[in-house]
This record gives C-alpha cells, structure tokens and sequence, in this order.
C-alpha cells in the first residue's frame, strides 16, 4: 500500500536542501516514491486528495508537523544503558570505573536487554538508523532487526581479555559468523570494531581493516580521543592518531575515526586525502573536557563528518537534537563565530551527512525517491516549537527528543503518536532493571 504524509513542512535533506512549507512525501513498498509541495499533490490527484480515503493509498496528516529524514547516529555503545550516571564526574572514569564494572557485570542477557532498551530510547528520538560497537554482536543484529530499526553492529575487538572473548581471535571469529548473517539483509549489518589506535597491535588493526573492506563495512575505532593514547604515539611512533592508521594502511574510504578530537591540520588534510569519515561526539567530548574536535576544518577540507553520541555511560543521551544543540554552542563558542554551524549544517551532520559517513548515503539520510523510507514527524504543537520561522533553527534551537511524534524506517511505522508500536517501553524497562539488580548494577541504587 502507498502511504503518503502530507500537510508539514517538508525538509528534504536533498542536495538542493529542497523545503516545501506544506508539503508531501510518498512512499510504497519500503522506498520514497515522490516528494514535493502539497499544491503538486493536490493537482496530480485532483478531488481524490480529499476524498478518497478508502483507496489502496493510506494518508497520514502531518498536523503542520516538520516532516524530515530519520537522523543517522553515527557512533553509539547502545548496551552502555546501565552505566548511564554512575561515576559521572569522576577522572579517569573509563579506566577506573567502567571497563572493571563492565568486566565485573555485563554478559550476554545484560547486553541484549540493554541494547532493546536502547534502541527505544533511540527510535523515539527520531534516530532511524545507528553505527554501534559493543560486545555480542550478533546477538544485538539481531535485537536491531527484531526491533525494525537500521542499524549496523560492530562486534568490539581489543588484544586484552573482553567480557564475550577470551582472546582477539575469538572476537574476530564471532564477528565474522555474524557478518555472513547478516551479509545481505535489507536494514542490518555487522561489522568488526577495533576498540582503539592503542588498545589493538598493529597486525591486528591490519586483519580487522582488511575483513571490514572484504565485506563492505565501515572499519569504525577510537581515534585521537584519549590523552594518553595521544602521549602513546607521540612518544612511541612521533605521530598523531590519524597519522599511525595511515602509516599502519588502515585510513581509507570505509576508515570512520570516532571522535578525532586531538587531530593536526595536516591530519585533516590526511583523512580528506584517504577519503575517511569521522563520527563528531561533541556531547561526550566536552563532557569529558577532552576538547573541541576541529570539525569546522574537517567539513572545509570535504571530510564527511557526522554527529554520533557516544554511549548513554559517556554523553548520558542518545537523541541527535542535543547533539546539535551541543555542536552549535560549542563550536560557535570555540571560534568565537556566532555565524559557524548555521542549522542547516547542523540537520545535515545528523542526516545526510550522517548517512555519508557510514556509506549509506544511496540508502538514507534524505528524503529523495529511490532511497529507503526513513522518515520522521516533528510535532509543533508543543509549547518549545512555536513559532517556526525556520525548520532548521526550529530543530536544532527548539526541538528536543520529546517532541518526535512519528517515526517510520523502511516505510514501517515504528513510532505512532510518540508510543512505540514494536515494544512496550515500561515492560521493556523492568526486564532490564530485574537482570541489573541480579548483577554488580544492584549495590548502586540507592535503598536496594
């Protein structure tokens, strides 16, 4: 059956940055069929537009809603759920605190029920489509399809010990069974994800490079975040972090540094060269007092960088508006330019930029026919969206999570007047909360 959703303003995310104030989008059998100004509809359809509503074409009113593409979180830790707000303003956090509790608790069950969680967290943000690493991956694939979400899971690969691999091998070897699963599904993938430039030797970096380039995967690890990482290969190597993956052969077109906070000017120049993506966790980044990524040089040497927020143990949210909102403040405040980042660059790193970085620009990230029917609705009922004189300033400025009231991801409805039709959320939430009070999670809650 085609559906279209009409009367909202229409952002297409397309190369013209197309708007329409009152406009349609199209679509049937899982892909867009058209979009354009409701007056086009009206005319192609003539009194049917009104009337019939009982034809094989079901009509979704917008309500003056802005109707754009699904946002593309580009790097997520979706099962970090039950670290959120546990050591938040501790130093050294990830060393002293995380990884021995995540070590200490987190196992298959924890995992799965954590990464159902997060992916409603992230479907009624409006985010249709995740690049996440963690552990289990297969395991999560198959949360993600279950779920009806877009996603592509990274199995995590370190040379130490992990809570689901004794050894690098065995990690790779998960991964890689869970690859051919998923090898031709229409919405999920899996891909192998060094943890880091310093955590992984350089053979192993190599093996994982070459696997993730065989299957057509992104080939995703953390990169120029950590100042210890940063003293590692200055001091071992005499280069940066973009710098090492070059020298090792690991920075090309499928290459997607995480973070790439403490980059030079030269290595900027370096990922545009290699024709490398970078995933910009600006919420994390500052959170943690690491630093502002010089994304501005990155977007001017034609690097596609798009918006990624970190896991809920580090950016403590997963919805792409704070994101946004982040990007816009930190940034602008960095260069001391009010005018850096306008909102329509800012909706284009969540989306069509976003979808670039992970190579999935022919699939999503805009709404154009031909590509996959990733759509979301944007109220402006609320009392934080009136009035709109802009639809970008109103996302990036105005909108929060809350304010997502339709989602649709391959032309299915997932998300219906903010409620989740896959899931239910407060059933959802007790599965995880029962497996956390059986784990280390348990000694936290205060009066437990």
């Amino acid at each position: 059956m085609k559906t279209i959703i009409y009367n909202g303003i229409l952002v297409t995310m397309n190369k013209n940055r197309d708007v329409y104030q009152n406009g349609y989008v199209a679509f049937e059998d899982g892909k867009i069929a058209g979009t354009g100004p409701v007056e086009e509809l009206e005319a192609r359809c003539g009194q049917r537009f009104w009337e019939d509503k009982i034809s094989r074409t079901e009509w979704e009113d917008a309500r003056g809603g802005i109707i754009m593409p699904g946002m593309v979180n580009t790097h997520c830790h979706m099962s970090m759920i039950p670290f959120r707000g546990l050591g938040d303003d501790r130093k050294d956090r990830l060393r002293v605190f995380l990884l021995p509790m995540e070590e200490k608790a987190m196992d298959r069950e924890l995992a799965v029920l954590a990464g159902r969680y997060g992916i409603c967290e992230l479907l009624l943000a409006g985010v249709t489509t995740v690049m996440d690493m963690y552990y289990y991956a297969g395991d999560l694939a198959k949360v993600m399809d279950d779920m009806g979400i877009r996603g592509i899971e990274g199995e995590t690969v370190m040379d130490q010990p992990t809570c689901d691999a004794k050894t690098p091998e065995e990690a790779m070897a998960m991964g890689k069974a869970a690859m051919e699963e998923y090898r031709n599904h229409k919405r999920v993938s899996v891909c192998l994800s060094p943890h880091g430039t310093t955590t992984c030797s350089k053979d192993l970096l190599r093996r994982i490079y070459e696997t993730d380039r065989a299957f057509h995967m992104p080939f995703t690890l953390h990169t120029g975040e950590m100042d210890y990482e940063m003293a590692y290969l200055r001091e071992t190597y005499g280069m940066g972090a973009v710098e090492y993956l070059d020298h090792i052969g690991v920075l090309g077109e499928n290459t997607l540094a995480a973070h790439a906070i403490q980059v030079s000017p030269e290595e900027v120049r370096l990922l545009a060269r290699r024709g490398a993506s970078v995933a910009h966790c600006v919420g994390s980044n500052t959170k943690a007092a690491k630093g502002v990524a010089p994304v501005r040089a990155m977007a001017e040497a034609g690097v596609a960088v798009g918006l990624g927020s970190d896991g809920p143990a580090s950016g403590n949210t997963m919805d792409l508006f704070t994101q946004m909102r982040f990007c816009a403040n930190f940034h602008k405040n960095h260069l001391k330019d009010r005018s850096a980042f306008p909102a329509k660059e800012l909706v284009a790193m969540a989306t069509a930029k976003g979808a670039a970085a992970l190579g999935l620009e022919h699939v999503t990230g805009s709404l154009e026919a031909g590509k996959e029917a990733d759509i979301v609705v944007v109220e402006t009922d609320s009392v934080n969206m009136f009035p709109v004189y802009d639809p970008y300033a109103a996302l990036v400025y105005s909108a929060q999570a809350a304010n997502v009231r339709d989602v649709y991801v391959s032309g299915t409805c997932l998300v219906k007047d903010k409620k989740l039709l896959k899931a239910d959320l407060g059933e959802v939430r007790e599965a995880l909360l029962e497996k956390m009070l059986r784990t280390e999670f348990g000694s936290c809650f205060p009066g437990r």
